[in-house]
Protein backbone atom coordinates (compact mmCIF):
# COMPACT_ATOMS: atom_id res chain seq x y z
CA UNK A 1 0.00 0.00 0.00
CA UNK A 2 1.22 3.64 -1.26
CA UNK A 3 0.80 6.71 1.64
CA UNK A 4 -0.31 10.05 -0.02
CA UNK A 5 2.07 12.83 0.77
CA UNK A 6 0.56 15.57 3.17
CA UNK A 7 0.39 17.99 -0.33
CA UNK A 8 -1.69 15.37 -2.19
CA UNK A 9 -3.79 15.32 0.80
CA UNK A 10 -4.17 18.70 0.86
CA UNK A 11 -5.53 18.96 -2.82
CA UNK A 12 -7.87 16.10 -2.29
CA UNK A 13 -9.29 18.02 0.54
CA UNK A 14 -9.97 21.29 -1.50
CA UNK A 15 -11.73 19.30 -4.40
CA UNK A 16 -14.02 17.51 -1.80
CA UNK A 17 -14.35 21.00 -0.32
CA UNK A 18 -14.94 22.68 -3.43
CA UNK A 19 -17.57 19.97 -4.82
CA UNK A 20 -19.42 20.04 -1.24
CA UNK A 21 -19.53 24.15 -1.43
CA UNK A 22 -21.23 23.24 -5.02
CA UNK A 23 -23.83 20.89 -4.21
CA UNK A 24 -24.81 22.84 -0.89
CA UNK A 25 -25.42 25.70 -3.46
CA UNK A 26 -27.43 23.60 -6.04
CA UNK A 27 -29.20 22.09 -3.12
CA UNK A 28 -30.44 25.44 -1.94
CA UNK A 29 -31.17 26.87 -5.12
CA UNK A 30 -33.60 24.31 -5.68
CA UNK A 31 -35.51 23.10 -2.28
CA UNK A 32 -34.04 20.37 -0.65
CA UNK A 33 -33.11 17.81 -3.75
CA UNK A 34 -30.37 16.31 -4.20
CA UNK A 35 -28.42 18.22 -6.80
CA UNK A 36 -27.41 16.34 -10.36
CA UNK A 37 -23.97 15.53 -10.74
CA UNK A 38 -22.32 18.07 -12.63
CA UNK A 39 -21.76 17.74 -16.71
CA UNK A 40 -18.96 15.59 -17.37
CA UNK A 41 -16.70 18.04 -19.68
CA UNK A 42 -16.61 20.10 -15.95
CA UNK A 43 -15.85 17.32 -13.59
CA UNK A 44 -12.11 18.01 -11.67
CA UNK A 45 -13.28 15.21 -9.27
CA UNK A 46 -13.17 12.29 -12.09
CA UNK A 47 -9.20 13.15 -11.80
CA UNK A 48 -9.80 12.07 -8.16
CA UNK A 49 -7.49 9.01 -7.03
CA UNK A 50 -10.11 7.78 -4.99
CA UNK A 51 -12.29 5.48 -6.30
CA UNK A 52 -15.13 6.23 -3.80
CA UNK A 53 -15.38 9.68 -3.99
CA UNK A 54 -15.68 9.37 -7.56
CA UNK A 55 -18.18 6.90 -6.88
CA UNK A 56 -19.99 8.78 -4.73
CA UNK A 57 -20.55 11.82 -7.20
CA UNK A 58 -21.22 10.26 -9.89
CA UNK A 59 -23.73 8.47 -8.08
CA UNK A 60 -22.96 5.11 -9.20
CA UNK A 61 -23.80 1.42 -7.73
CA UNK A 62 -22.89 -1.83 -8.01
CA UNK A 63 -18.94 -0.44 -9.03
CA UNK A 64 -15.72 -2.82 -7.48
CA UNK A 65 -13.05 -0.81 -5.24
CA UNK A 66 -9.93 -1.34 -4.08
CA UNK A 67 -8.52 1.11 -1.61
CA UNK A 68 -7.87 2.02 1.90
CA UNK A 69 -9.14 4.07 4.99
CA UNK A 70 -9.54 4.62 8.67
CA UNK A 71 -12.09 2.78 10.47
CA UNK A 72 -14.05 6.03 11.72
CA UNK A 73 -16.28 3.86 14.12
CA UNK A 74 -17.38 0.16 15.06
CA UNK A 75 -21.18 -0.60 14.94
CA UNK A 76 -22.76 -3.21 16.52
CA UNK A 77 -23.53 -6.16 13.85
CA UNK A 78 -26.30 -6.68 11.43
CA UNK A 79 -27.89 -10.04 12.65
CA UNK A 80 -30.87 -9.72 10.35
CA UNK A 81 -30.46 -12.58 7.85
CA UNK A 82 -27.00 -12.60 6.71
CA UNK A 83 -24.82 -11.79 9.97
CA UNK A 84 -22.54 -8.99 9.08
CA UNK A 85 -19.48 -6.96 10.84
CA UNK A 86 -20.13 -3.12 10.24
CA UNK A 87 -17.90 -0.25 10.70
CA UNK A 88 -17.58 3.37 9.02
CA UNK A 89 -14.63 3.94 7.09
CA UNK A 90 -13.21 7.40 6.05
CA UNK A 91 -11.47 7.02 2.50
CA UNK A 92 -8.55 8.65 0.91
CA UNK A 93 -10.43 11.48 0.08
CA UNK A 94 -12.17 11.86 3.32
CA UNK A 95 -15.34 10.17 2.24
CA UNK A 96 -17.01 8.24 4.76
CA UNK A 97 -18.76 5.03 3.60
CA UNK A 98 -20.91 2.10 5.84
CA UNK A 99 -18.61 -1.32 5.51
CA UNK A 100 -20.48 -4.17 6.07
CA UNK A 101 -18.66 -7.88 5.89
CA UNK A 102 -20.41 -10.93 6.15
CA UNK A 103 -19.51 -12.91 9.07
CA UNK A 104 -21.84 -15.70 7.63
CA UNK A 105 -19.51 -16.47 4.84
CA UNK A 106 -15.90 -14.86 6.05
CA UNK A 107 -14.37 -14.37 9.73
CA UNK A 108 -14.81 -11.88 11.75
CA UNK A 109 -12.34 -9.37 11.30
CA UNK A 110 -10.21 -9.31 14.86
CA UNK A 111 -9.88 -6.16 17.60
CA UNK A 112 -11.44 -3.82 14.72
CA UNK A 113 -10.70 -0.86 16.20
CA UNK A 114 -11.46 3.16 15.31
CA UNK A 115 -8.28 4.87 14.21
CA UNK A 116 -6.56 2.28 12.54
CA UNK A 117 -6.10 1.64 8.93
CA UNK A 118 -7.88 -1.41 6.55
CA UNK A 119 -7.53 -1.88 3.54
CA UNK A 120 -10.40 -3.34 1.42
CA UNK A 121 -12.00 -4.84 -2.17
CA UNK A 122 -15.90 -4.95 -2.80
CA UNK A 123 -18.55 -3.44 -4.14
CA UNK A 124 -19.88 0.01 -3.70
CA UNK A 125 -23.87 0.91 -3.59
CA UNK A 126 -24.57 4.51 -4.01
CA UNK A 127 -26.60 6.10 -1.15
CA UNK A 128 -26.81 10.09 -0.23
CA UNK A 129 -25.14 9.29 3.93
CA UNK A 130 -21.70 8.60 1.47
CA UNK A 131 -22.60 4.85 0.62
CA UNK A 132 -21.70 1.52 1.61
CA UNK A 133 -19.22 -1.40 0.87
CA UNK A 134 -19.85 -5.09 0.96
CA UNK A 135 -19.11 -8.35 -1.14
CA UNK A 136 -15.62 -8.14 0.85
CA UNK A 137 -15.13 -11.85 0.82
CA UNK A 138 -15.06 -14.76 -1.37
CA UNK A 139 -18.37 -15.03 -3.50
CA UNK A 140 -20.14 -18.38 -3.33
CA UNK A 141 -19.68 -20.52 -6.76
CA UNK A 142 -17.84 -17.67 -8.12
CA UNK A 143 -21.11 -15.69 -8.76
CA UNK A 144 -19.36 -12.37 -8.31
CA UNK A 145 -15.89 -10.74 -8.17
CA UNK A 146 -14.09 -11.78 -4.97
CA UNK A 147 -13.43 -9.33 -2.25
CA UNK A 148 -11.46 -8.86 1.01
CA UNK A 149 -10.50 -7.00 4.12
CA UNK A 150 -7.07 -6.56 5.13
CA UNK A 151 -6.22 -5.63 8.59
CA UNK A 152 -2.96 -5.79 10.65
CA UNK A 153 -1.08 -7.75 8.26
CA UNK A 154 -4.29 -10.74 7.58
CA UNK A 155 -6.53 -10.76 4.98
CA UNK A 156 -10.13 -11.80 6.02
CA UNK A 157 -12.01 -13.09 2.66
Amino acid sequence: MRFKSPASRSKRYWILLLTAALAYWGTSEHGTQAPAPPPAASLAWQQSEDPLLTAFLARRSHVQIESEGVVERVLPDDRDGSRHQRFLLTGPSGQTVLVAHNIDLAPRVEALEAGTRIAFNGEYEWNERGGMIHWTHRAPRNSHPHGWLEYRGRRYQ
